[in-house]
């Protein structure tokens, strides 16, 4: 029998958005969990925002520990499990750092773009990766967390961060790998039973960064991806359906495994406005994103799910469960990453989107994980393809895509 094509949310309450642990509410998290399984999903993603779980390096905070274990009885009271990502630094737009990580001597990352103690912060930190004290203040979190609840009902998952390179760049591939071997094994060491990975993104397609697909992911459990192509210039449109089955299958091709699609979604206008292009100047810096009408993007998710099946994906995660009140938009992320208010399933009031119903009845065909009907061909090795990610990951889709064709390099 084939195991349940895995569909699944990641999640911030739309009432607190990042500022959720700081300002817990368990009422709205058993509301919104009773929504998320209303929808037939069955993985809730959740993220320990490094800030506020570590005040203090030699530290965890007692309050978010037992917050934590609060979020793990609801989900599983409502037969959900959760994907637990550690020390979250990047998050929707900007990142968000430790006060005791910051370092005024160094440069800032961007303009406006780190939030520390709540509070926007233009100074640098501290290279998490190399930072002795850091990586001690990162062992402290997994083994107070995994120690507490590995025998949790509610865990279904551990994740090593949220796209971890954008918080910071390890400095070659050996740190990159000597990092998740140390945290992969203090977990394995505590908890060898529940699975474990490492929420990588599109960028690692692109750009030769040290952590690479098949050297991430031949230390975890579950390959996963994150992608979104109204932020690629080479596909066909921004809602091309063919680009997030196209990730997920190419992740696939260079680990050689089955992979969960993490992340993916995209940003919607107000109920009844036709698709727009919103541009403005968040960070400093010109932005443009597609903000697709309602409708447009729930036959967009409609067509994307039965292909990522397709491509033997392990399962589709939905960026993000809620589009977030009003009263939150002049604060971080919010008030410069303005696409970011709109991601949700659901809508500031808690009404439902389309999209939302396009799940459900996803999810009431009880999908299945299959065989790959679609491939990537890797006509490369993985370190080959490391040479020119970007030139390869273009040249695979041109071949890949319908009517795709096949370029010589």
């Amino acid at each position: 029998m084939n195991e349940p094509f895995i569909l699944g949310v990641n999640y911030w309450p739309r009432r607190k958005a990042m500022d959720w642990w700081s300002d817990f509410d368990a009422g709205e998290v058993r509301e919104e969990f009773a929504v998320i399984r209303d929808f037939g999903m069955t993985v809730v993603r959740i993220f320990l925002l490094w800030d506020d779980w570590q005040p203090t390096p030699d530290s965890v905070s007692a309050d978010c520990l037992r917050n934590l274990g609060t979020v793990l009885d609801i989900a599983a009271e409502n037969g959900l499990g959760l994907d637990v990502t550690f020390f979250t630094g990047h998050m929707s737009g900007p990142n968000w750092s430790p006060k005791w990580l910051l370092d005024p001597t160094l440069p800032p990352i961007g303009q406006d773009k780190l939030v520390s103690g709540g509070e926007i912060v233009n100074i640098g930190y501290r290279n998490s990766y190399t930072d002795p004290v850091a990586r001690a203040a990162q062992r402290l979190q997994v083994q107070t967390v995994v120690d507490a609840y590995k025998n949790h009902p509610g865990v279904w998952m551990w994740n090593l961060g949220n796209e971890p390179d954008l918080f910071a760049i390890p400095p070659d591939e050996a740190t990159a790998v000597g990092w998740l071997t140390e945290m992969r094994d203090l977990i394995k060491g505590i908890d060898p039973q529940h699975l474990l990975t490492c929420g990588l993104h599109s960028a690692s397609l692109f750009d030769n960064r040290p952590h690479r697909i098949h050297q991430t992911f031949n230390l975890m459990d579950v390959p996963v991806m994150h992608s979104y192509p109204q932020y690629i210039h080479v596909v066909r449109d921004p809602l091309d359906p063919d680009w997030v089955p196209y990730t997920c299958a190419l992740t696939s091709a260079l680990c050689g495994r089955p992979t969960l699609m993490e992340e993916f979604g995209g940003c919607t206008n107000a109920p009844g406005k036709p698709s727009d292009i919103w541009k403005w100047q968040p960070y400093g810096e010109d932005r443009e994103v597609l903000m697709a009408s309602e409708d447009e993007f729930a036959a967009y998710i409609e067509a994307v799910l039965p292909k990522l099946v397709e491509v033997g994906a392990t399962g589709a995660m939905m960026w993000c469960y809620a589009d977030y009140i009003p009263e939150l938009w002049d604060k971080p992320p919010c008030r410069d990453s303005w696409h970011e208010r709109f991601f949700g399933l659901v809508r500031p009031d808690g009404t439902l989107k389309p999209h939302a119903e396009v799940i459900k009845r996803f999810a009431a065909t009880q999908p299945t994980v299959q065989p790959a009907q679609r491939t990537v061909t890797l006509d490369i090795t993985p370190d080959e393809f490391y040479e020119n990610p970007a030139l390869h990951t273009i040249r695979l889709y041109e071949q890949y895509k319908p009517g795709g064709i096949k370029l010589e390099f």
